[in-house]
């Protein structure tokens, strides 16, 4: 028995692709349509779209999406599986929710795709409205805009797309994900938050001021707090419908509103939550990733040259703590230097949006983790696996920071940690005390901090422990941390591919919630 899915904002697929992986033997979920308005995001749901179609349905023309993957063929298509990659392009819609056209094309599709099954079948709709306008950092720019209006920016209400599926559709249950500070985001000096618990628990109320629709309760996945129609939602912790994703398995500290909606006549007082596992670190997801040096970007670039620079400013600094005398140094010295000669004899590659794996030697992983849910044996190549390029002060930092970090067991913070070996930035306010975080590791034995969009712009704050690499993660690397697939591959330039990953919610922690979802489903058809 398949249950029909639909994606909303879907990004990459991120709460798709936990959903289809879900499979129990008899019950699973099917995505029918999801809706994107990114043109590189769509890109990457396109072809995934069309992965999942063959796996489930005409596995034995997979190797036609492996031979694209690979490297083998420019199009992830021939013409036995044309038919194939069209149904993938009719699910994965280009579309601006919001939009009259883009309603009425979402509305379609799905409408269509329900006819294939039993009109009494449930259906689960899932997605996150864009972020931007609640985020923290979101909002203290809009804050400095002298001409932002909140009730004019339709980033604050994109919701409400949600509510007319809902109304329209009547799915059994939803799940809606944002970040933490939708909590806090106000409008009017009212909590937006408070607005989008009552609009969900009776969105056709809140369409048409009309108390005859289907009902839902809003529930936590973590917790038994519950929200329902006519409740108050003043009553409620809102932090109670907060995930901390490194709680679940995930290898980051990604922490994040996510809502589980139930149409009342699907609702139980015994809805299960999601099981903590064991905490996943950095190191446990990416070590075994072909190492790579980073580029040099204003400078001409060589393994060579790259290895001498490097090495020659990183033993200046380790001269420069010698000359302090300071015990506390001895350690943080003695790995400056062990780094700074295991440079100049190993020459690294940059990588490349297909990595040959024979070319880095890389091993097949022996975790249990990465053998279940990452690895495919198909793939020839490691994806998206490029490192970036920097300026010299920039790699020398990196290179310094990572020494620290393995020698101090944390990340070094402000220019407390910098400036007394002269790698203070150019930075106007770096004194403040406001960027203790602009250079930050990501620590091989703990969870990473939350792979955000923002590691599309310089890295800084997403440091490779490895000191011998010097660089910024990688988007496979920070894929992995969000627990996407090795065969997930994202499309467009890099910059949009970091955004993807950025952006997505992580697989894994969906499969989590889809299981939660599968359950309040079947519990229902065993009462039928």
């Amino acid at each position: 028995m398949e249950f029909p899915v639909i994606d909303l904002f879907a990004g990459p697929g991120g709460l798709g692709e936990g959903f289809s992986s879900l499979n129990n033997g008899q019950l699973k979920f099917k995505i029918i349509a999801s809706a994107e308005k990114d043109q590189y995001a769509h890109e990457t749901l396109k072809l995934r779209a069309y992965f999942r179609r063959l796996k489930s349905d005409f596995p034995q023309y997979l190797s036609d999406y492996y031979d694209f993957v690979n490297g083998n063929s420019d199009l992830p298509w021939t013409e036995r599986t044309r038919d194939i990659w069209q149904d993938a392009v009719s699910e994965a819609l280009l579309v601006e929710l919001g939009t009259e056209e883009g309603n009425a094309r979402l509305n379609a599709v799905i409408e269509d795709r329900l006819k294939d099954f039993p009109k009494d079948m449930p259906a689960v709709l899932i997605g996150g409205p864009p972020c931007q306008a609640y985020s923290l950092a979101g909002r203290a720019k809009n804050m400095n805009d002298a001409r932002y209006d909140p009730l004019k920016d339709t980033r604050n209400f994109l919701y409400r797309e949600y509510l007319k599926v809902l109304q329209s559709h009547s799915p059994a249950v939803f799940v809606m994900e944002n970040v933490k500070g939708i909590l806090s985001s106000k409008i009017n000096n009212q909590f937006i938050f408070h607005q989008i618990l009552q609009d969900l628990s009776e969105p056709t109320k809140a369409l048409f001021n009309k108390k005859d629709g289907h009902r839902y309760v809003i529930c936590s996945l973590v917790t038994d707090v519950h929200f329902k129609a006519g409740d108050d939602p003043s009553s409620i912790d809102s932090r109670s419908f907060i995930i901390k994703s490194e709680d679940y398995g995930i290898p980051q500290c990604r922490h994040r509103v996510i809502l589980l909606g139930i149409r009342e006549d699907y609702y139980r007082d015994d809805i299960p939550l999601l099981e903590k596992t064991e905490i996943r670190t950095v190191g446990s997801v990416i070590n075994e990733l072909p190492r790579l040096r980073s580029k040099f970007s204003k400078i001409d670039d060589s393994a060579e040259v790259w290895s001498r620079l490097i090495s020659e400013s990183i033993r200046a600094i380790a001269e420069r703590l010698r000359s302090k005398k300071r015990k506390a140094d001895s350690e943080l010295i003695k790995n400056l230097t062990k780094v700074s000669k295991s440079l100049p004899k190993e020459v690294l590659k940059t990588g490349g949006l297909r990595v040959p794996e024979v070319e880095h030697n890389f091993a097949v992983s022996k975790i249990e983790l990465l053998e279940g849910w990452y690895k495919d044996n198909n793939l020839k190549v490691v994806l998206n696996h490029e490192s970036r390029g920097h300026i010299l002060k920039d790699i020398v930092r990196y290179t310094y920071a990572a020494c620290f970090a393995m020698t101090n067991e944390r990340s070094p913070r402000g220019h407390g940690d910098y400036d007394h070996v002269g790698l203070a930035p150019s930075h106007k306010n770096w004194q403040s005390g406001k960027f203790v975080d602009r250079f930050k590791v990501q620590e091989r034995e703990k969870p990473a901090s939350t792979i955000t969009s923002h590691i599309s712009k310089d890295g800084h704050y997403f440091i490779h422990y490895d000191p011998t690499q010097a660089r910024s993660l990688t988007v496979r690397e920070a894929a992995r941390i969000q627990t996407f697939p090795d065969n997930y591959f994202f499309q467009g330039p890099r910059t949009q591919q970091y955004h993807q990953v950025g952006n997505a919610v992580p697989p894994m922690l969906a499969k989590q919630i889809a299981a939660v979802v599968l359950k309040v489903l079947a519990d229902k058809a065993v009462e039928k």
